[in-house]
């Protein structure tokens, strides 16, 4: 080698190594200022997630001096829904679905007002036992603080967009308990079928400092560790298959119920102000004729189907409509814990007509209607682990990602964008809003399948028939 190429050789060398070099020292600085960013939100939600939380107990114990305590109802409704409309109209719904709306249409901005207008909104109406969730306003006041934080550091929309994530990922995380799954959920959530890799790692630290701040002033979480053993994995296998288009059947049914009450509710021709009348009197007379079981968070009932497996067969169907009127008529709170009690009480429906484990199909149903109705398989199996334990973990998978299926490109949050195709034979926008899809059905693999099925049918008869021949041919030569 001449002089003049290992010089030029060395030029080359030298600047491979300086760019290497260049790179990682970006990615090192890149990784310690989002882990210092997400540990600062992590904090900020977590304490922001226990004051919320020790509020509702508080305000949950309340409402249980009273006997007849849902007869303040209609008024409870028409006071959150008169806070939002008038002081922060961000916070209107089930909390999450105007956070994703936030995070695609608005980079992420969040008006501050949201936090608290949120949190005694949704106080409210579960005082008075509106049937809504506590996650929803988690997310809100997770996305708030958090694009707020942004704010103050003056980041540009792709930053303030991560930061928010994570604020959800954290407000998740620090509401359940479950720090990995909560994180993912905040994820997930954004679009059907695709994740945001470039935030995982200030999602996840956010969640579990969030989750941890909570732990150490005073919130405790509950789970449900199952032990149970399987004699056969090809017969259990079967009905967690079974079990994954059964709970995404009843996801297709909440999702379903609630769009077509909010459509009513949204074309009924009266004041903004009177509609909430209306649904908190139907649910009035809905608790006087079955039960106060449905109202509130329904925590009870959750805890005795996974605990001990009782449920009613029609436990999912009134939670269902109770959920959606007291979201449609003006109710503030979030929806995945209504989904929980659909969930875990249709699975022991789904137990017992087959003769199952009610623990076991309650928890599988826990996490299925979750994925289905929120289009979340990652974490909502993550989520069973978390709570029940890794030896449900591979049937839990099974069960969610066909409950994601099932459901097919609809979601409990309209405001989700689709990421991907459930089916080749499914024609559908990439990127579009899933309340603006309208699949178009191009069932290119039925003919394929067809023949498939026919081939198979055939190959059968043929192999009876040869064995028949080939047993007369046996018979024949006994006799003979």
């Amino acid at each position: 080698m001449s002089m003049h190429e290992e010089e030029r050789f060395g030029k080359i060398l030298k600047e491979e190594l300086e760019t290497v070099v260049f790179e990682e020292v970006v990615l090192f600085f890149s990784v310690i200022k989002w882990i210092v960013l997400a540990t600062v939100v992590g904090i900020l939600v977590g304490l922001s997630t226990t004051f919320f939380l020790k509020v509702l107990d508080m305000s949950v114990e309340f409402h249980r001096l009273f006997t007849h305590y849902y007869l303040a109802l209609p008024i409870a409704i028409l006071l959150s829904r008169a806070l939002i409309k008038y002081i922060a109209p961000e916070a209107e719904g089930h909390g999450t679905e105007k956070v994703i709306e936030a995070i695609h249409k608005r980079s992420g901005r969040i008006d501050i007002k949201v936090v608290p207008v949120k949190l005694l909104a949704t106080v409210i109406t579960l005082t008075a036992g509106g049937s809504v969730g506590k996650e929803g306003p988690a997310a809100q006041i997770g996305a708030g603080i958090s694009s707020a934080f942004a704010g103050l550091l003056r980041f540009n929309d792709t930053d303030r967009k991560k930061l928010v994530v994570c604020g959800i990922s954290a407000g998740f995380a620090s509401i359940f308990g479950t720090p990995i799954s909560g994180a993912l959920f905040g994820m997930e959530v954004l679009f059907l079928g695709s994740l945001m890799y470039e935030v995982i790692l200030p999602s996840f630290v956010s969640g579990i400092v969030a989750y941890q701040t909570a732990k150490t002033f005073g919130i405790s979480y509950e789970y449900f560790p199952l032990s149970f053993y399987v004699p056969s994995i090809t017969h259990f296998l079967t009905y967690s298959v079974l079990a994954g288009i059964f709970f995404g059947v009843v996801a297709v049914i909440f999702i379903e119920v609630l769009r077509l009450t909010e459509t009513f509710f949204r074309k009924l021709k009266t004041s903004d102000l009177v509609k909430p009348l209306i649904g908190g009197a139907l649910l009035v007379v809905l608790t006087l004729i079955f039960s106060d079981d449905y109202l509130g968070l329904g925590l009870d009932r959750i805890h005795d189907a996974l605990v001990v497996g009782d449920a009613r067969p029609y436990d999912f169907i009134l939670k269902t409509i109770f959920t959606s009127l007291t979201l449609a008529s003006g109710g503030s709170g979030g929806i995945v814990t209504p989904l929980f009690f659909v969930g875990s009480t249709s699975g022991v429906l789904f137990a017992d007509l087959f003769n199952q484990n009610s623990r076991i199909f309650a928890a599988l149903g826990f996490v299925g209607v979750l994925s289905g109705a929120a289009n979340t398989p990652i974490s909502a199996s993550v989520m069973a682990i978390e709570i029940f334990g890794p030896k449900i973990g591979p049937y839990a998978a099974v069960v969610s990602v066909i409950s994601f299926l099932i459901t097919g490109h609809r979601s409990v949050y309209p405001s989700q964008r689709i990421g991907m195709r459930k089916s080749p034979s499914v024609e559908v926008e990439i990127g579009a809003e899933v309340e603006d899809v309208r699949p178009v059905v191009r069932p290119s693999g039925l003919p394929t399948a067809l023949r498939l099925y026919r081939r198979l049918r055939l190959l059968r008869r043929g192999l009876t028939d040869a064995g028949k021949r080939w047993l007369n041919s046996l018979r024949g030569r006994w006799k003979s």
